[in-house]
């Protein structure tokens, strides 16, 4: 919906296609402040991205054969937890 907004913004406006489309002008003006600037995005959002770089980093490593269990101890060994809170930054 994002990108429909984005292509049509111009002829029609964002409070107009929202009003038809199931999507809050709000939130359509939240996702773009998101994508001009990543640290406005919530922290969730950064952890995940940091342990799915830090994932896909030991599944290539690994031949990309290494399923969840192991790609998880691997992290493990290195140091690295699943915890926003304990995940090295």
């Amino acid at each position: 919906m994002i990108a429909f907004i984005d292509a049509h913004r111009v002829v029609h406006g964002v409070e107009p296609i929202c009003r038809v489309l199931p999507i809050a002008p709000s939130t359509y003006y939240a996702h773009a402040a998101r994508q001009a600037d990543p640290s406005k995005a919530p922290a969730r959002s950064r952890s995940d991205a940091k342990q799915s770089s830090a994932i896909r980093r030991v599944w290539d490593a690994n031949f990309q054969v290494y399923g969840v269990r192991k790609v998880w101890r691997q992290l493990r060994r290195e140091g690295l937890t699943w915890h926003a809170a304990r995940w090295p930054g």
